[in-house]
């Protein structure tokens, strides 16, 4: 048992006390105990965020082997749409999904994909996730990670100025009182992916950057991708934000078919991103599925 210094000093005064008194001595006074000392503060919260999107198709391994690093990575996983191939049903969450990422689920926190939305309402995504896809037919929500606050957006209904999602965005970064936000959803707004750039989440990618967020993650492109910070109309700045493609999770992979305008990194291989989230700060990892030895590391500060 660890004994405190200031409990110490009080013993020992005390036998003092003790040792004058039995001497015959003049008996002083009985020691003042000292004040407790204050219990240190609490550590600095780190968070670790890690997933992929375009997961789970029966008949491939793909995500056998990203669900086994997600085994040896502890944290929040996030998802980022297309989890269950190829119309995101009941019966494909059941045999693709739930066989591999499934184990995860109690920590997983997903964005649904267009394939989600192949079977109607999504509502095999929103009957496998539950309560952790947010309000049911909503498809975005938020929670914090450390000490940043993660908003999962749905990139398949509307996201424009004026409506219901961008409205609840804006207020929700707002009441935030960190200083670190990040968002995900599947539809990438910058891509070197056969799909390429997707606008329909600019406003909110431009809401984000006015709000002073950090870090967009995205699929849809079966490949990984790393930006340097950008604006929304894709200029690059340093009160930008940086997006990572992570449409790795376990589908067939595709390749780069062009050079976006600030893309920094492009591979296609399995593997899943890891963020290490600090207070005012964060750093990257891609972790490869083996025997691919690619990775891509990196640390920011927040705007």
């Amino acid at each position: 048992m660890r004994i405190r210094p200031a409990t110490l000093l009080v013993a020992l005064a005390a036998l003092v006390w003790l040792a004058a008194s039995a001497c015959g001595g003049s008996s002083p006074s009985p020691p003042t105990p000292l004040p407790p000392v204050p219990n240190p503060p609490p550590g600095v919260q780190i968070g670790t965020l890690v997933g992929a999107g375009d997961i789970a198709m029966c008949g491939t391994g793909g995500s056998m082997g990203t669900a086994a690093l997600l085994d040896t990575i502890d944290g929040t996983v996030f998802t980022a749409g297309d989890n269950a191939y190829f119309q995101g049903s009941a019966a494909q969450y059941s045999q693709c999904y739930d066989p591999t990422w499934g184990r995860h689920r109690d920590r997983t926190r997903p964005a649904p994909g267009n394939h989600e939305y192949e079977t109607a309402g999504a509502s095999g995504y929103f009957d496998y996730f539950g309560a952790s896809a947010g309000p049911r037919g909503r498809g975005y929500y938020s929670f914090v990670v450390g000490e940043w606050l993660v908003v999962s957006l749905n990139s398949n209904v509307l996201a424009a100025d004026g409506s219901a999602q961008l409205q609840w965005l804006r207020e929700e970064v707002t009441s935030f009182h960190g200083r670190c936000v990040a968002a995900i959803w599947h539809h990438p707004t910058f891509s070197s992916g056969i799909n390429g750039n997707s606008p329909v989440m600019r406003d909110a990618w431009r809401a984000l950057r006015e709000l002073g967020a950090d870090v967009i993650i995205a699929g849809h492109d079966h490949l990984y991708e790393r930006f340097a910070r950008q604006d929304e109309s894709g200029r690059a700045t340093s009160e930008g934000l940086r997006q990572f493609t992570v449409g790795t999770g376990g589908a067939e992979l595709t390749n780069p078919v062009r050079v976006a305008g600030n893309s920094e990194v492009r591979f296609s291989t399995f593997g899943v991103l890891k963020l290490t989230l600090r207070p005012d700060s964060y750093s990257w990892q891609f972790v490869a599925v083996p025997p691919a030895t690619f990775t891509d590391t990196g640390s920011d500060s927040c705007r």
